[in-house]
Formats: structure tokens, sequence, C-alpha cells
């Protein structure tokens, strides 16, 4: 990974895109803490969350992986309430409060019919959803979501990425769809090699050329300029154009 730089604004909706392996995932991994930058530092606010204690920074981010591990002996209700444990004493009961805000979590995520299965039970999609739920659970003024569409048919790719955009919290989202970038990120940052290349508004940002040098396809643009939608062409990488250059006016996190 080298020196990446972004910010995003409070109750903004960033996507972060990119071909696998460009840095997406590890980008957002400093933020949530599971690893530590070689160099600078991630900020929320004024705060650096390294600088956070551990329930205190689970107070500040909410994360839904992209895999998570599902296999505890759990039901979905339960699941969803752990998303209250960063607000609760240590050994607290759930509270009526915690309770409402699970089941309106669980609502939210058409979750609520699954309440009484073991989450080892579900299909991959209804697990996504879940851990979707337990991250809206926790209330947390930033949500990552790393490649949240993973598993989810199109219909509820739409319905959580609706559903992050409505929520007023800043969102970082790892995403390979850039159709769904474009129809609900407010702006996206486009990495290649671990580098940022480009940072804008979709429109600004995921243009043909800008497609075709960082993901080695050829791009189509229907619909209206204002509201694009992409169709792909494979084209092999060796007659794709070299990288863009990084863009040396982002800089990091919320």
């Amino acid at each position: 990974m080298h020196a990446a730089s972004f910010a995003a604004e409070e109750g903004e909706v960033v996507g972060l895109l990119g071909p696998n392996g460009s840095g997406k995932s590890s980008l957002l991994r400093t933020l949530y803490r599971a690893v530590r930058p070689v160099s600078g530092s991630v900020r929320i606010g004024d705060r650096d969350v390294r600088a956070l204690r551990g329930r205190e920074a689970a107070r500040a981010v909410a994360v839904m992986l992209q895999d998570p591990a599902t296999d505890f002996d759990l039901t979905v209700e339960e699941t969803v309430l752990l998303g209250r444990a960063p607000h609760r004493a240590s050994f607290g009961r759930d509270s009526a409060a915690d309770l409402q805000i699970a089941e309106d979590a669980m609502r939210r995520t058409e979750t609520e019919r699954l309440r009484d299965r073991m989450v080892a039970t579900l299909s991959g999609g209804q697990r996504q959803r879940v851990m979707l739920a337990r991250a809206l659970a926790q209330q947390s003024p930033v949500l990552v979501l790393d490649e949240p569409s993973n598993h989810l048919d199109i219909a509820h790719q739409h319905e959580l990425m609706s559903t992050a955009r409505d929520l007023g919290q800043t969102v970082l989202a790892a995403l390979h769809d850039l159709n769904l970038a474009a129809q609900y990120c407010d702006r996206v940052v486009l990495l290649d090699q671990g580098r940022v290349v480009a940072s804008g508004t979709p429109v600004d940002v995921l243009e043909p050329a800008v497609i075709r040098s960082v993901f080695g396809v050829e791009a189509r643009v229907l619909g209206e300029p204002s509201a694009p939608v992409f169709a792909f062409r494979r084209l092999a990488r060796a007659d794709a154009s070299s990288s863009l250059p990084a863009d040396p006016e982002s800089t990091l996190i919320a």
C-alpha cells in the first residue's frame, strides 16, 4: 500500500472503488483499527482512532465485513443485539430501548421474520442482511461497509445501499459495482495499486477513459449524464492504457 489519503464529510456516502488488490479493504481496516497504518493517521473529527479505547471506538465506528464469522451459536435477534454492546455497562442486560433499536434494525433490513433462526443456518445473503442489522443497531456516526453487496441478490443490493444512504451517517463503502456507486454515493475515491488516482462525484470520476485505464474494460455510458448507468466490454489488460497518476489533492477519513 502506498501513501493514500482522502477525507469524508459528515453524513456523506463515499464509495471506495478499484480492482482487486487496489487497497480498498486495507484502507477501511485502518479506520476500524484492524490494522495500524505504517505512517500517518486516521481521524474521526479531530481524534486519532488509535487513541480511542475499545468501547469508545466501537461507539464511533460500526463495521459490516464482506465475509463475517457466522459460526457462533446465536439467533438472529441475539446477533443484532450485539450491536448494542458498546452502549451497555459491562454484563448489563438489554434494556427496552436496546430491544426497540434492534427491532428497528431488523425491520429495516427485512430480517425480523428470521429473529429466532440460528445465524449459522442462514443463506449468505440472509447473513449479510443480519450483519447490516447489527451494524445499524450500533448507531455509530461512521458506518464501514466492506464489499456489502457480497451474496446479495439485486433487489437487496439496492435496498442495502438505499438504506445506507438514508441513515444520515458517514458511510464508507468498498464497492465493486460501479453502477451501485454511481447511483448511491455522494462521492467516490478511485484506487489503483494502492494509490488514490481520482476523487470526486461519480459523474466526475467515472468517465470511460478512467474506467478503461484502471479496470481494463471498455465502458459505455447509458442514460442521462447526471445519472450514468454503465455497460462493460472486456478489454485485454495489455491493450489498456497505463494507470492514471495519483491525485495529489485527496486527504484521509472523516
